[in-house]
C-alpha cells in the first residue's frame, strides 16, 4: 500500500520532467501520431490480470504524456482555452485528493460555503442584485439550466405533466451562437424546428430588429416564445450582441433572456473592458467559464440566475434519504436538490483560490494581458503580406484571419467565389 501512495509525490516530478508544468519554448506542443499509429506506441488494452509494479506504472504515465498536447505552451492556440493557472492547479489537485461531493454540507463543509461564496461574489461582479448559482459540468449545461428555468416559469406544469398538450414554445439565438442552444432544445423536448436563428452584423452580433421580427412571426404562428440567448465572445468572431437593446425587446414581450459569456465573461474584471457587458444586469440568467480566458482549469463553469429559489423549485426531487429536512444544521446549506445532478464535482475552489491568491486586481491583470496580446497579433496580421484579417476591428480577444498565398494575391475586383473557394480549401 505504502508503494502505491508513494507514487503521488513522483506526479509533480513526472510532470517537470516531461514539460507540463513549466513548458520551454524548445518543446513541441504535440508529438502528434494518427489513432492506428498510436495504438502501436502505447498499450491501451486492459487485457491484463496481474498488477503492474510501479516502475511500470510510472512508464505508463511518461508514454501517454510523451503523447499528450501541452496546452501550456506559447504556441497552442487551438481552443477557447491555454494553459492553466497554479492556484487554480493547486484547487484542483486538492478537491481530487479529498474525493467529496458537493451535494450537502454535512460531506462538504468548507467547500459548500466556497460555493456559496464565490456564487455571491459573482453576482455581485455581474449586478444581479438578488439571485442564486450553480456550478456545473460545462458552459453546455450552464445554458441548459437556464433553459429550463426558463422552461419552468413559462409552463410551471411542465415539471409534473411533461410537454405534452402544453403551447409549443419556442427559443431564440443568434446564427453565430455556441451550439449548445441546439442540442438544449433537443434534450428539453423543445425541437431543433422550434429554435429560431436570429440575423447577425457582418461583426457576429444578433440583431435586435431582426429579434423582434422573429417574435412577431413566432406569435403570429401560434407558439410561445419563451426564451431568448444572447452571446457575449461568440466562438469564431467573439462578438459581443447589444444586450441593453435585447433586454428591452425582451421585456416588452416578457421573455427569459440568458447571456452565454462563458467565454466572454472574464471582462467583467477588467475595468478597461467591462463596457462589452453593458447591460448583462438586466438578463434573468448568465453562464461564465473562467476555465477559457483565466485559466481555472477545466473545468470550471459558473450558472448564476437573477430568481432566489427558482433552482431548487424547478429541479427539485426531494430525496429524502440525502436531503433530510430535520438535520441538526441549517439545511439551506445542502444545495444539492437544486442541481441536475447527484454528486458533483467540487469546482468551486479553483476559482475560490484564484480569487483569494490573485485579487481582483491580479485576475484584472491576466484579462487585460490577453486583450493586449490580440492587439499586438492583430497589429502583426495587418502589416503583414499575405495575411488577411475576418475584422478589422475585434470586440475580445478572437483573433480570425486568412493566409493568402502568393499565387492567389489578385486585385480585389478578382476575389470571386472561386477565389474564395480556393481561400477555404488553404
Amino acid at each position: 500500500m505504502s508503494d502505491e501512495w508513494s507514487l503521488l509525490s513522483k506526479i509533480p516530478a513526472i510532470l517537470e520532467e516531461q514539460h507540463f508544468v513549466r513548458v520551454p519554448d524548445h518543446e513541441p506542443v504535440v508529438r502528434f501520431e494518427f489513432p492506428e499509429d498510436l495504438k502501436k506506441l502505447v498499450d491501451f488494452t486492459l487485457d491484463s490480470d496481474e498488477p503492474r509494479d510501479q516502475a511500470g506504472v510510472e512508464q505508463i504515465i511518461k508514454q501517454v504524456l510523451q503523447y499528450s498536447v501541452r496546452t501550456g505552451h506559447a504556441n497552442f492556440h487551438n481552443q477557447l482555452f491555454a494553459g492553466v493557472d497554479p492556484y487554480g492547479l493547486a484547487g484542483s489537485w486538492i478537491t481530487d485528493a479529498l474525493n467529496t461531493s458537493q451535494y450537502t454540507f454535512e460531506v462538504g463543509p468548507a467547500f459548500t460555503l466556497i460555493e456559496d461564496a464565490l456564487i455571491a461574489k459573482c453576482l455581485r461582479l455581474f449586478g444581479f442584485v438578488e439571485g442564486d448559482g450553480i456550478l456545473s459540468p460545462g458552459g453546455s449545461i450552464s445554458n441548459m439550466y437556464a433553459m429550463v428555468a426558463a422552461r419552468y416559469r413559462a409552463l410551471p406544469g411542465v415539471k409534473r405533466t411533461g410537454l405534452a398538450n402544453q403551447p409549443t414554445l419556442v427559443a431564440f439565438t443568434s446564427e453565430d451562437a455556441h451550439y449548445s442552444i441546439k442540442k438544449a432544445v433537443h434534450w428539453l423536448g423543445i425541437g431543433i424546428d422550434n429554435l429560431v436563428l436570429v440575423r447577425t452584423d457582418p461583426g457576429g452580433c444578433m440583431i435586435p430588429e431582426e429579434l423582434e421580427k422573429a417574435i412577431g412571426t413566432v406569435l403570429a404562428s401560434g407558439r410561445k416564445p419563451f426564451f431568448v440567448n444572447s452571446t457575449a465572445g461568440t466562438t469564431v468572431l467573439g462578438a459581443f450582441d447589444p444586450f441593453e437593446r435585447i433586454a428591452a425587446i425582451c421585456e416588452r414581450h416578457n421573455l427569459w433572456l440568458h447571456v452565454d459569456s462563458c467565454l466572454g465573461g472574464s471582462a467583467i474584471l477588467s475595468r478597461k473592458h467591462s463596457h462589452l457587458l453593458a447591460g448583462v444586469e438586466r438578463a434573468d440568467s448568465l453562464a461564465w467559464n473562467p476555465h477559457k480566458t483565466l485559466g481555472a482549469p477545466l473545468q470550471c463553469s459558473i450558472f448564476l440566475l437573477k430568481h432566489k429559489g427558482l433552482l431548487h423549485e424547478c429541479n427539485s426531487a426531494n430525496a429524502d434519504y440525502l436531503f433530510q429536512q430535520d438535520k441538526f444544521y441549517d439545511v439551506s446549506y445542502d444545495t444539492g436538490d437544486k442541481s441536475v445532478q447527484c454528486g458533483r464535482k467540487v469546482d468551486a475552489f479553483k476559482i475560490w483560490l484564484m480569487f483569494k491568491a490573485r485579487g481582483d486586481r491580479g485576475l484584472a491583470e491576466l484579462v487585460e494581458n490577453a486583450f493586449d496580446c490580440a492587439e499586438f497579433f492583430t497589429r502583426e496580421v495587418r502589416k503583414r503580406d499575405g495575411f488577411r484579417l475576418v475584422l478589422e476591428q475585434i470586440q475580445y480577444t478572437n483573433v480570425g484571419f486568412w493566409y493568402v498565398p502568393k499565387k492567389l494575391r489578385v486585385p480585389e475586383e478578382q476575389q470571386d467565389g472561386a477565389w474564395w473557394a480556393k481561400i477555404y480549401e488553404v
